[in-house]
């Protein structure tokens, strides 16, 4: 370690073929390709349903049971026909069994929307034994669908859920209820906005499939590349170049993904052979991507689909989650950038060649324009738009814009760069991307119907409020753990929706009765941090073991181990098991009441960044030099003491940190080492 390593000119190795690693670490990746004339079918259903959703998004959404209905009935039809029962079944032919299961996939959605109206909304609790039959091969499918496109685990969970609610008189203690009967639950599930048709179904089929479509036609004009050649230019020279841009190009492609795994293999295809040549180990390599790319849930303007759940839940517009989001976001990134900073100083890596880089200058001269949609979204959020209105003249101005640029390479002579084709692609793979999302939501709603049917989110609160005697770090720990053991098999959406159902209001009751919190009970700010707290664990799950996709995938491309690559990413990723708790005993850090005391929020951001600076070099063990086990200690404790918001803490941890530093200077000029410039 303490000279530097060999750099590897020539990588030996098999091309990475991103698909594959997308269809093994992303279920949503995995489905069938199709030619011919059931390969038109397919595209059309999907193009189908994306001009479904502009046209409800342009010309008003229909009454929620028929938006829903019509919603999941494309999404079922679409994910029988992709996904087949068995992954040994033909991947470019449709099974009879597939076909069958996608027309009553379309059908038992279809039948609320054909009779809502005149008969199902007005005999509500007087269901007919046709609707029960109905409604269970409806909750079965939804059980299906959410198996072959987000995994068994999401399925599992379901079912308890389901089996407690006609196991609740046999429970003892708190957790007993007088129990359902089927045609009950079933009722309640299906012909409810309280199920399968709740929340979940409601923001899919509004906000989230937009967003979605929305990235699908971003992709479609190359902003991807814009954003890789950007970061190159701002960091691609620097000390450990490449594994900078990953970090800036990551957080640059979650403002329009909110998928780990979708952003790892997206620009790690490119950044981590680049570091791996560099000189960087394959474990840390494909560790940066999967930190950098996980980061994108969290990163305003566009995060992760649980984020547009929260701001259902709470009531708080999305426009102000994603402000409130935005400092934590960036203190996680500079964070992983600093860490990438140290270990590539205690290598000796140096960055590229400048010559060799695209200039930013030029980058946004040519290319600039990709970036108006964008600007677009963040405007209309701020001007108090709703996200479906933010993202349909979002997806408008991005195709306005890309045929425009076409236009004119036409008549300059030059190649078409955006055609009716692309616009005809960007409706279907917005349409395929959404259909794991959906499917997630249709499933979480089965647990949000029992939750409401059962009374089990109180009875969970207040169990997990005994548990931790009412000490709210005590809560935060249990909801921190249980976020991430519940990520080792549910997506972040899903997650999401069970943690904010039983532990956000327990941490909730906690602050409302915590003597001389700087917020009212029940407060905007209250309520956002309860929920970003929930939400922050449920992301932070793609990259920590001993089951984590980010890491796995990227690990695939960097061909090593993936468990390694898991606990380098958590280390990496340590900023954020610490910023959660520092916004929930301050929510300042959401931009809450920062006019009123300015120099408080100006001096917690400052702390904040001080001991990230601290962490990092604790956990890299060095900073100008190589650290003992005694200086990693002291920076560590140093800089955990300058995050947290206390002003005590601040104070000893800036004079242990200021040790730290000073003797790190003078053991550097003692230290015959040229550090790359």
């Amino acid at each position: 370690m303490n000279g530097k390593p060999e750099v590897v000119e020539n990588i030996d190795e098999a091309p990475i073929n991103a698909e594959e690693v997308m269809r093994q670490f992303d279920k949503e990746s995995d489905y069938r390709v199709i030619a011919g004339f059931f390969g038109k079918v397919i595209a059309a259903i999907c193009i189908a349903f994306s001009i479904f959703q502009i046209y409800t998004a342009m010309f008003g959404v229909l009454d929620a049971m028929m938006q829903r209905s019509i919603h999941l009935g494309f999404a079922f039809c679409l994910i029988f026909l992709l996904f087949p029962t068995n992954k040994k079944w033909s991947r470019t032919k449709i099974h009879p069994l597939d076909a069958v299961l996608s027309i009553l996939g379309a059908a038992a959605p279809l039948y609320i929307t054909v009779l809502w109206t005149y008969t199902l909304s007005q005999r509500s609790g007087n269901a007919t034994p046709l609707d029960i039959a109905i409604g269970v091969v409806g909750v079965i499918l939804v059980l299906e669908a959410a198996r072959r496109v987000v995994g068994l685990p999401m399925v599992v969970v379901a079912l308890v859920f389901v089996a407690y609610a006609f196991l609740g008189p046999y429970i003892p203690g708190k957790m007993a209820h007088r129990g359902v009967t089927i045609d009950g639950l079933i009722e309640h599930l299906w012909f409810t906005t309280e199920g399968i048709f709740g929340t979940p179904i409601g923001v899919s089929s509004t906000f989230i499939f937009l967003f979605i479509l929305f990235g699908a036609f971003l992709e479609k004009t190359g902003i991807g590349q814009f954003f890789i050649d950007i970061s190159n230019a701002i960091a691609g020279w620097a000390v450990g170049g490449p594994a900078k841009v990953a970090v800036i190009a990551s957080a640059f492609e979650g403002t329009v993904s909110g998928s780990s795994v979708g952003n790892v293999v997206g620009s790690g295809s490119f950044t981590i052979p680049m570091m791996k040549k560099l000189g960087y180990k394959p474990e840390f390599a494909a560790a940066v991507e999967a930190t950098a790319s996980t980061g994108g849930q969290i990163m305003p303007p566009i995060m992760g689909a649980a984020a547009f759940l929260m701001a259902e839940f709470t009531g708080i517009p999305y426009g102000r989650i994603a402000i409130g989001a935005a400092i934590p976001a960036l203190l996680y990134f500079f964070a992983v950038f600093t860490q990438v900073h140290f270990e590539a100083h205690k290598l000796g890596l140096k960055g590229m060649k400048r010559e060799d880089l695209p200039t930013a200058k030029d980058i946004w001269l040519k290319r600039g324009y990709l970036m108006i949609p964008l600007v677009t979204i963040i405007y209309l959020l701020e001007e108090g738009a709703t996200p479906m209105k933010a993202a349909m003249w979002a997806i408008i101005i991005s195709v306005a814009i890309a045929s425009i640029v076409s236009i004119i390479n036409l008549l300059l002579g030059k190649k078409a760069t955006f055609t009716f084709m692309d616009v005809v692609k960007g409706l279907e793979a917005g349409a395929r991307g959404a259909l794991g999302v959906i499917a997630a939501c249709a499933c979480a709603g089965i647990i949000i119907g029992v939750v409401t049917k059962t009374g089990l989110g109180l009875k969970l609160g207040e169990i997990l409020v005994i548990a931790a005697h009412g000490n709210l770090m005590l809560t935060l720990i249990f909801t921190m753990i249980t976020s991430l053991i519940l990520g080792m098999g549910v997506p972040t959406t899903a997650n999401y929706v069970i943690t904010s159902t039983i532990a956000a209001p327990a941490i909730i009751m906690i602050l409302n009765h915590t003597a001389g919190y700087p917020f009212p009970p029940n407060s905007a700010a209250v309520i956002l941090a309860a929920n970003m707290f929930a939400f922050y664990f449920g992301v932070i799950a793609d990259i920590t073991p001993p089951v984590a996709l980010a890491a796995f995938a990227g690990a695939a491309i960097a061909k090593c181990d993936p468990m390694k690559v898991g606990i380098q990413a958590t280390k990496l990723g340590i900023a954020a098991f610490i910023i959660p708790f520092i916004f929930v005993f301050d929510p300042q850090m959401l931009l809450f009441g920062v006019m009123e005391n300015p120099v408080k929020m100006i001096w917690m951001i400052v702390t904040a960044i001080v001991g990230i600076v601290g962490l990092a070099a604790g956990v890299e063990g060095y900073m100008f030099a190589n650290m003992k086990w005694y200086e990693r200690i002291a920076a560590i404790v140093g800089g955990l003491g300058m995050v947290t918001p206390a002003l005590w803490d601040d104070f000893a941890g800036g004079v242990l940190l200021i040790a730290v530093v000073v003797f790190q200077i003078l053991k550097s000029k003692k230290t015959i080492k040229p550090i790359a410039a």
